[in-house]
């Protein structure tokens, strides 16, 4: 079913695009080209926005019962394809088979979320201040919407806006990463167009970001626009939307912290921060950036901390007992390596790892770290662990929340109260008490503060984002202006 991703999808025909420049699809970890696709440039963005913006208004009319049923479709397609689909993300973006399930369902489950979408667009009747009037607030669509999607995670985080945008009666363009185009973006209108979407209301444009990046965003058919990516390019998105007010959703990058409480049980607490470091090799979001444990438990948690590193498996994503693969590419090995020095000039130490082979870098642990310090102060998106010794709770607390970002954290405690209290006072959009940062359920709000974006994403929230309300008054019978003209 997925045998072939060579062409772009616009107006329902997989065709190639029309600039000069192709898209090389490379493997992380073999360095193998995968697949070339020719790019596409302003002219095919706007066939694609021109085309969803036809066929939405279709869409729009079509009965909750028949977007449910393309949705359910769609989702049982994964389900058939799932093997394929699994190795399509080990191979594009260097996902380990571990990482690439929890990828999968994660997908898996916004569309069956999304399912329910279109009967849930409820409007409501309210009372009013005028005599005989009644005024009724409907809920609808807002057009047109234009995603573009990482490559970290790049079917789950593409699938959770084009689903709802789907769902809700919008239309789409897609413009996936340059490094994950068939996960970010080919595959999934694929998957649509099996379900028998209306063609030309998918619609995914490959192409680099110098030649249609900032078209996606300033093209005048699209009212929305969903972005995952670094706080950098958020900002300039968000600028380029703000200058016509489009609405926009902005999940950003994130300086996640780990806290563990003195009276917190030391294993449940290392398990989780392992999880929470190295899934994706820490190319996550949400993955946990700084570790802060207090000074009197410290020496106890880097030991054992240490030695669950040492033992998490390294190498070829496609073997299933790899726990950290490649990183996407040696421009982010390299600025993940610049990071890593620099911190150790201003005084960190390695205590374990740091050896690179390709694109792989074994998993690194470092001590002495200070909250300055590039590799605390960055969003590393790699498979580098900075443990922070604090003193006091309040510490802990100044240190999580002395930082731009705010998107996602844990706190590990004896007491769960305790441990919510201290979640409570971190300012990021989600805390996981007891567990570790990389959380996402479909049906629960998932966005960040300050920083780390805008909006919120999964169930009625996303609901909210991708639709808008009109209020029509009803004037039930003669309206009285007699003060008016007296």
């Amino acid at each position: 079913m997925f045998s072939d991703f060579s062409t772009l999808y616009i107006s329902g025909e997989w065709r190639e695009g029309k600039s000069d420049r192709t898209v090389t699809d490379i493997n992380p970890y073999t360095q193998e080209t995968i697949v070339e696709i020719q790019g596409g440039t302003a002219e095919d963005l706007n066939e694609a926005y021109e085309s969803a913006q036809k066929v939405q208004k279709e869409w729009t009319q079509a009965l909750p019962q028949a977007r449910q049923k393309i949705l359910e479709k769609a989702a049982n397609l994964m389900l058939e394809n799932q093997e394929e689909i699994i190795n399509w993300l080990v191979k594009e973006s260097g996902s380990t088979r571990i990482k690439s399930m929890v990828e999968f369902q994660a997908a898996y489950s916004d569309i069956r979320e999304a399912a329910g979408y279109p009967l849930r667009m409820t409007g409501l009747i309210a009372p009013s201040k005028t005599a005989g009037k009644e005024n009724r607030v409907y809920r609808g669509p807002l057009g047109v919407i234009g995603v573009i999607s990482p490559w970290n995670f790049p079917l789950h985080l593409t699938m959770r806006s084009v689903a709802a945008a789907i769902a809700t009666g919008n239309g789409v363009v897609i413009k996936p990463a340059t490094e994950t185009p068939v996960t970010g973006g080919l595959l999934i209108a694929k998957l649509f167009e099996e379900a028998g979407l209306p063609g030309g209301l998918l619609n995914v444009v490959v192409g680099r970001g110098s030649e249609i990046g900032d078209h996606m965003v300033t093209h005048p058919i699209p009212s929305f626009i969903s972005f995952t990516g670094s706080t950098e390019v958020g900002r300039h998105i968000g600028e380029l939307a703000g200058r016509t007010l489009k609405k926009t959703a902005l999940e950003l990058g994130g300086n996640n912290v780990f806290i563990m409480l003195e009276d917190a049980n030391i294993e449940e607490a290392v398990e989780s921060a392992v999880f929470g470091k190295f899934l994706h090799q820490g190319q996550v979001c949400i993955a946990a950036n700084r570790i802060l444990v207090p000074e009197s438990r410290y020496d106890e948690f880097l030991e054992a901390f240490k030695n669950k590193v040492s033992n998490l498996k390294v190498g070829d994503p496609d073997d299933t007992k790899t726990n950290v693969g490649p990183v996407i590419n040696s421009d982010q090995l390299n600025g993940i390596l610049e990071d890593l020095e620099l911190s150790i000039n201003q005084g960190a130490h390695k205590v374990l790892g740091g050896e690179v082979n390709g694109n792989i870098l074994e998993p690194t642990v470092l001590v002495n770290v200070t909250n300055d310090m590039p590799i605390a102060k960055n969003e590393i998106f790699g498979p580098v662990a900075p443990i922070i010794s604090y003193k006091d709770v309040d510490e802990a607390v100044d240190i999580a929340n002395d930082s731009p970002y705010g998107l996602s954290g844990a706190v590990h405690s004896g007491s769960l109260e305790h441990g919510v209290n201290i979640a409570r006072r971190l300012h990021t959009g989600m805390v996981h008490v007891n567990d570790q940062s990389i959380n996402d359920e479909s049906h629960v709000p998932f966005g960040g503060e300050k920083e780390s974006g805008l909006g919120r994403f999964n169930g009625d929230w996303v609901l909210e984002e991708f639709t808008t309300v009109q209020w029509v008054s009803v004037q039930h019978e003669r309206r009285d202006y007699s003060s008016y003209f007296d």
